[in-house]
């Protein structure tokens, strides 16, 4: 039975406060993010080519158009963002920096309020600088978590080691190995400890690693750690990817990509995370 007031699970209904908060966090954001440079963007909520942007095909809302080919509602903004602009757009703008306001969809009727920016060809210090400007206009605190997507893939490739290990956090199989710098990048979240850990991983690692510090150097949040052996489960992000928490709640994440050639560096605030950690805070 179907209550008439019941909605489905994992989609979104605000009231009162929590509708006024949801407003107050993309005024704050899109005036933000206008101030940077940015110019807003609102893509489709049908899209050919979500595919691209979601690893598992399972997750994405399918459909058919008159001519039976598929489309699935918006399931990620990135891939369209990027798509969108530098195909429609191309050479007839100059602008390099937007942004969006908007919902995904993910199977089966999971909504998910995203505020993000695509930044082509920026560099991923100053789209971490964006983010954390965001947070502070917000009145939050998160803590700052920053990987590198290729140490997994390069520690798979060269050591005989299931990418799937690190995409699962399987620690123990981790740790099992016979390579005990494992561990030791394991254990690794803070500067001093990286540079402790580094004679003693393997050189094609290092470099990798030293982009992680340098990030960590240039950023300006008081809370930051570092997971090297971090895997992010997103298809596009190829390098360095950051993520912000309060408690075990996800606020946002990052990273840099290249899509079809066209290098860039964005991130997505958690807009419904975000209204729980400022009700939560106001109400203190």
């Amino acid at each position: 039975m179907i209550f008439e007031h019941e909605i489905p699970a994992g989609s979104r209904l605000y009231f009162a406060e929590s509708a006024k908060e949801k407003r107050r966090i993309e005024r704050v954001a899109s005036e933000l993010l206008e101030k940077e440079g940015f110019e807003e963007i609102a893509t489709p909520l049908f899209s050919y080519h979500q595919h691209q942007g979601v690893r598992d095909r399972m997750e994405l809302l399918r459909f058919s158009d008159p001519q039976n080919r598929e489309v699935t509602l918006r399931a990620d903004s990135t891939i369209d963002v990027v798509r969108l602009v530098t195909k429609r757009l191309g050479r007839s703008t100059r602008q390099k920096k937007w942004f969006y306001i908007q919902p995904v969809y993910r199977y089966p009727t999971l909504e998910i309020n995203q505020i993000g920016a695509e930044w082509l060809d920026g560099r991923l210090a100053d789209v971490l600088d964006v983010t954390m400007s965001l947070f502070e206009a917000l009145e939050v605190d998160p803590i700052l978590q920053i990987s590198n997507i290729q140490i997994p893939v390069i520690i798979s490739f060269e050591f005989d080691i299931p990418l799937e290990w690190f995409a699962s956090m399987q620690l123990e199989k981790l740790l099992g190995t016979q390579y005990a710098w494992l561990g030791d990048l394991a254990r690794v979240q803070h500067l001093e400890q990286l540079d402790a850990v580094m004679p003693r991983v393997p050189e094609i690692l290092r470099p990798e690693l030293e982009k992680m510090k340098e990030l960590m150097e240039a950023c300006r949040c008081k809370q930051c750690v570092l997971a090297p052996l971090y895997y992010a489960k997103m298809r596009y992000y190829d390098g360095l990817f950051f993520q912000c928490f309060t408690g075990n709640s996800p606020l946002a994440s990052g990273g840099h990509f290249i899509n079809d050639d066209i290098s860039a560096a964005g991130f997505a605030l958690y807009t419904d995370a975000l209204i729980e950690v400022r009700t939560k805070g106001n109400e203190q």
